[in-house]
């Protein structure tokens, strides 16, 4: 029997194309508009997703991605695209028709709420039902006759709220719709929806997957009968395909992600433990703290890694927490996460997204993205901006 490589050995390895013209070990950027049709007989497929014809429709250095997302979280097969957004749209406008309806998380990503909010209801006569997707019985008493598409978002953005994916799945399947998953927050490593009944897991690749904050890219995994649909008609009509260069530049940063994952997962369960025992904290959601609402499900799901991915907030008026993000030195106020860096970022009491979010929340809080820091820097750098700020006397 062939040995079972580690997760370690296949992010360095699975998907590898050697450089036979002159030997090169790491996989060449193939930057190349079109490529020689043979003539020789070969069959050709000429929608290019199985033969190399034409760099929208298919690229080397998207196929050694793709081989590698797929070996790393057991997918029959996966595309890539050139953001998060548009491998999001490319499942969206694949299995929803108009006339038909989505329930979907009402904690998600921006882009995601406002396609759903208005563009494909306004646009494409989708139907659509926002739920709190970590209520199974909510989802459950929110699907139609018509329902095609349960959509989540876990971790959701920004709360971290985990969804059991056991019981969406038992939902959509009984219902004969599809369950798909944005699990961006907590990456391919730390979540694996595929074992759990999903049939479309979702990543902007941005983030976690990438993990050097130079490259954007998106991607949905899954089954081959349902990703040979998305590619026919969203990858190859659509234009949303992932460059070379980046298709690169993601693969490389991929070879790192376990290591990567286990310590922004350490550094974010040392991290959450600090704040959650500091005065000036109002209160903290970590999916590895057991205050978290859905603490005992993540450590089914997730198996003891919970991402780097924390939100919280501190005591005091705005003019403190003002005063703490102007006070950080080693934290950056930024959007984006799973950054090698730490990045926070504040979403002041007049937000338009806070009534979609628990009640915990709607005083405003910050989404801290936990980097590759020693914890005892990040934990150093918080305190003194916490005193600088005056939360700890609020």
């Amino acid at each position: 029997m062939e040995r079972k490589l580690s997760v370690n050995t296949l992010a360095v390895h699975a998907g590898a194309r050697r450089d036979d013209a002159f030997g090169a070990i790491n996989t060449p950027v193939y930057m190349t508009s079109n490529y020689r049709i043979p003539t020789d007989g070969t069959p050709v497929d000429w929608s290019g997703i199985n033969s190399n014809i034409y760099q929208r429709n298919r690229n080397v250095n998207q196929m050694v991605l793709q081989d590698r997302l797929c070996a790393l979280t057991g997918a029959e097969d996966g595309a890539v695209f050139a953001s998060g957004v548009a491998a999001l749209m490319s499942v969206f406008t694949t299995f929803l028709n108009s006339g038909d309806h989505a329930v979907i998380s009402e904690v998600c990503y921006s882009a995601t709420n406002l396609q759903f909010r208005e563009f494909l209801p306004k646009k494409y006569g989708i139907q659509v039902t926002f739920v709190d997707i970590t209520d199974a019985e909510a989802v459950r008493r929110a699907v139609r006759p018509n329902t095609k598409l349960i959509h989540a978002e876990t971790p959701g953005n920004p709360t971290t709220g985990i969804a059991d994916l056991d019981a969406l799945a038992r939902t959509a399947h009984e219902a004969g719709a599809l369950l798909s998953v944005d699990a961006t927050f907590a990456g391919p490593l730390c979540l694996r929806p595929l074992e759990h009944g999903t049939d479309l897991e979702i990543h902007s690749m941005t983030k976690y997957i990438n993990g050097h904050g130079d490259s954007l890219g998106g991607c949905v995994l899954g089954r081959r009968e349902l990703l040979t649909k998305i590619k026919e008609e969203a990858m190859v009509n659509y234009g949303g395909i992932l460059s070379p260069f980046n298709a690169w530049l993601v693969a490389r940063g991929l070879a790192t992600a376990p290591l990567r994952m286990a310590q922004h997962c350490r550094a974010a369960q040392a991290v959450a433990e600090f704040l959650e025992r500091s005065p000036a904290v109002r209160f903290i959601w970590y999916p590895g703290l057991a205050s978290h609402p859905q603490h005992e499900l993540a450590k089914r799901l997730m198996g003891g890694q919970y991402s780097g991915m924390i939100s919280f907030d501190i005591k005091g008026d705005e003019r403190v927490h003002q005063k703490f993000l102007d006070s950080l030195r080693l934290i950056t106020h930024a959007v984006s996460l799973g950054d090698i860096e730490s990045l926070i970022v504040y979403y002041d009491k007049n937000s338009d997204k806070l009534p979609h979010y628990p009640p915990v929340y709607r005083e405003g809080f910050f989404r801290f993205s936990v980097g590759l820091e020693d914890p005892a820097d990040l934990i150093a750098d918080l305190q003194q901006a916490l005193e600088a700020s005056g939360a700890l006397k609020a």
